[in-house]
């Protein structure tokens, strides 16, 4: 595993960096980025670490190596204490740092009726015992607390416990409401709010509900509900303000057999009571949904390949359109003003680097084979990393600046493995937002930036000109949604075209206007005046007779035009989608000779 960490004060955090390389060969810290090096305050640990974890705020270092599980500070890697407990897999720290929670496997022998305690709660400076607990489950192993440790929260058979103070051995509240599978405590400190699923069974529907400690009871002491259909599972964030939460609710099979994924929905809930589904224009799987920093906006990736990532606020109107890519992940930096879009997995490892408030493209770098993501505290550097199990060959990390230029990359020996990624972090204050880079930083090591990829063509026809290629897909291109805007990026032909039928289209199913320019050739038709001298114009299929050449040719044209029109009109009452200037050029060459002919 590479864990990445910095000292605690932020004059040290400018001047010096550490973090952790932990993976088959042990568990070490180094200095760094850019530059990595042994850090000497910290031993190797050569033993297998079975997990490891920092405290909220950066402060502590925990790790388990299958013998005990250690704490050190990590400015200095002085041990805080140890823990006889070999078997622990899962560590995680109280927000204040005032308790450290272990978890090992359930397991209950045959030869005993009972186990013992697998989630143990230890007092973190004196190493004491406060409280060992039974959980069975991996899924919501750690109790939820709020920030200033004043509440905390815990599933038991299908309902929350909720204590105070610390306080482990008096329950404060209980919530049970039929089967509570899943729950969320807000974040921040009091009040503390909690979103509760409830999966339906019978034939009634799931929900969703937000309560505020400790009104549970009562029917109007819900904040917000919203209740759905085919829901398997939930996952449900909150954004940091603790104002709103989003639900995305799936089912492990899609029947209809679209997709592999199976089905799922987004929903929105605020404290305020309002609920919304949120509407995505593309069908398809929803693949990731994150929260913006300034808890104002999330990003949604979703779709059929190749997917779309929309940005959409408080009112779940979208504000921004990336338009269409391999992408199935997003990523905003700690200060929320990048945002990262990228194809992992089964993808390429293509990523899109975006300035948030400009909407411009910064860089588009690639790493191939990438099994982890994730942003330094500061905002200026990610780490991609291929880790095991998932691949097992080809693991090591690298560390680039998010203009695409890598400072640092490691690659495990042969036969060695590397198991996780994760950096030190750091509180909200410690690192202000600076200004964004769009020239690449310098590197000795270059850019992994993704090279322009062309259309493969068989060597027989290699030596012929290029011909234009059908693509698989219509690619979109991006578009500000927010009204009034327009988008300034210079687009292709391709664009262009896609972008004016959708407007096409857009359009056709808004009231028309009454603008000279978007009326029916019926309507533009003249209104009945005083007859023309010498002139007499008919709707019939014969010549005018005017008895005036340059009369006679105005009548003419002006006819041409008025049959060009209706034919256009029937097309686009067929279903055919015109482009704008299809209509625009006729309608003013058409308005010109009413004026010319008529003198209106």
């Amino acid at each position: 595993m590479v864990v990445f960490s910095s000292l605690t004060s932020v004059e040290s955090i400018k001047s010096v960096c550490v973090f952790s390389v932990r993976g088959s060969d042990g568990t070490s810290l180094l200095r760094g980025p850019p530059e990595c090096e042994q850090h000497a305050a910290f031993t190797r640990d050569p033993r297998l670490s079975r997990c490891v974890t920092f405290s909220r705020d950066g402060t502590f270092f925990g790790w388990c190596n299958g013998h005990s599980v250690s704490v050190v500070r990590s400015s200095d890697g002085s041990i805080v204490s140890t823990f006889d407990l070999p078997k622990t897999a899962l560590l995680e720290f109280s927000p204040l740092n005032k308790i450290l929670i272990t978890w090992q496997p359930y397991n209950k022998s045959q030869d005993s009726s009972h186990s013992d305690a697998n989630l143990q709660l230890w007092e973190l400076q004196s190493g004491q015992l406060i409280k060992a607990l039974y959980q069975k489950k991996v899924d919501s192993w750690c109790p939820r607390w709020s920030e200033d440790e004043k509440l905390s929260v815990r599933s038991v058979n299908n309902e929350l416990h909720f204590y105070e103070n610390n306080d482990f051995n008096t329950i404060a509240n209980k919530l049970h409401m039929q089967k509570v599978s899943n729950f969320a405590l807000s974040p921040g400190g009091q009040p503390s709010k909690v979103a509760v699923y409830v999966p339906g069974s019978k034939g009634a529907p799931s929900f969703v509900r937000l309560y505020q400690y400790p009104v549970f009871g009562g029917s109007s002491a819900a904040l917000a509900n919203k209740s759905f259909f085919k829901a398997d599972k939930v996952t449900m964030q909150w954004n940091k303000k603790a104002s709103a939460v989003l639900v995305m609710a799936s089912t492990e099979v899609d029947k209809t057999g679209a997709s592999y994924y199976g089905e799922q929905t987004l929903h929105y809930l605020a404290v305020n009571g309002e609920t919304a589904l949120v509407q995505l224009p593309k069908n398809g799987p929803i693949y990731d949904v994150v929260w913006s920093p300034n808890s104002s906006e999330f990003c949604v990736v979703y779709g059929f390949m190749p997917a779309k990532a929309t940005i959409f606020n408080l009112k779940c109107d979208p504000v921004f359109d990336f338009g269409t890519g391999p992408r199935n992940a997003a990523y905003y930096s700690p200060q929320g003003h990048i945002l990262v879009l990228a194809g992992f997995g089964n993808l390429r490892g293509q990523m899109e680097v975006w300035d948030v408030k400009k909407y411009k493209q910064v860089a588009k770098p690639q790493a191939p084979d990438a099994t982890h993501f994730s942003w330094s505290p500061d905002g200026e550097y990610v780490v991609t990393a291929t880790c095991s199990p998932r691949l097992r060959v080809s693991n090591g990390y690298k560390i680039w600046h998010y203009t695409g230029s890598v400072v640092h990359k490691w690659e495990m020996p042969s036969g060695s493995e590397l198991w996780e990624v994760l950096w030190q972090p750091f509180p909200d204050s410690c690192f202000p937002e600076r200004p964004v880079k769009y020239q690449a930083t310098p590197s000795d090591l270059g850019t992994t930036q993704a090279l322009p990829t062309q259309v493969y063509r068989p060597p027989a026809l290699r030596h012929l000109p290029a011909t234009a290629s059908s693509k698989l897909h219509e690619e979109e291109p991006p578009q500000n949604m927010r009204p009034g805007v327009l988008w300034e990026k210079s687009l292709s032909k391709s664009a262009l075209k896609n972008q004016r039928k959708r407007e096409a289209k857009k359009a056709a199913k808004q009231p028309r206007p009454t603008h000279c320019n978007d009326l029916s050739p019926q309507e533009l038709k003249p209104e009945p005046g005083p007859p023309l001298e010498p002139a007499t114009i008919t709707n019939s299929q014969s010549e005018p007779t005017s008895g005036d050449p340059e009369t006679d040719k105005k009548i003419k044209n002006l006819k041409k035009k008025l049959k060009a029109i209706e034919e256009l009109r029937e097309q686009q009452v067929s279903g055919k989608v015109l482009q704008k200037n299809q209509v625009t050029e006729i309608l003013e060459d058409m308005m010109a000779s009413s004026v010319l002919l008529f003198g209106r």
